[in-house]
């Protein structure tokens, strides 16, 4: 992911020429060639050093937490965020106008949607599929689902039923219980 972001952002930058976009499908799909100050689809522009502390630290964040990452769908998802976050740490680090401030390039453009790079989607991507993940009970450090707690009690409800259940069945039956469980019995059937 990182990867393609850095060399697709290379290719724009040669390639293309700021507002002078290049179609692919019509003018709904275009190239185009866009300096962001802000975040992903060119939201919170103006804020560019901040955005900038935040993925550093969701950088950080997500490789301190792939130390004790077992689940492979949770390192789908924070490995999309992590190449994402880390290609727009990149340009926020190296391009113009300089550290802490540099612009990312964003180059393709779909329609009415404000203009992304490859980073935006992937971030956003594996920030759906986190949530996704949660809700349905996916924890990062296990390979399953977790039992909820309403489960795990359900479930201990139910053992302890059974457990109770055996001991009755194997207790000892004095003779006056005998006849009156023969007798309940013949009622029932």
């Amino acid at each position: 992911m990182l990867f393609i972001d850095v060399v697709t952002k290379v290719l724009a930058v040669r390639l293309l020429t700021p507002g002078q976009p290049v179609s692919i499908i019509g003018d709904t799909v275009t190239w185009t060639l866009v300096r962001n100050s802000g975040a992903a689809f060119s939201m919170a522009t103006g804020y560019t050093w901040v955005l900038t502390l935040i993925a550093t630290g969701v950088v950080i964040g997500i490789v301190w937490m792939g130390r004790r990452l077992v689940s492979p769908w949770w390192a789908i998802g924070l490995g999309m965020i992590l190449g994402g976050a880390t290609g727009n740490l990149i340009d926020r680090f190296f391009r113009a106008p300089g550290p802490l401030r540099g612009h990312v390039v964003d180059f393709f453009s779909v329609g009415w949607w404000p203009v992304f790079n490859v980073a935006d989607p992937a971030v956003v991507g594996g920030a759906i599929l986190l949530v996704a993940l949660s809700l349905f009970g996916f924890d990062f450090d296990t390979v399953g689902r977790r039992r909820l707690n309403d489960d795990a009690d359900g479930k201990a409800a139910e053992d302890k039923a059974a457990e109770d259940k055996q001991a009755d069945d194997s207790e000892p039956v004095s003779s006056s219980d005998e006849s009156s469980a023969v007798g309940r019995q013949a009622e029932t059937s």
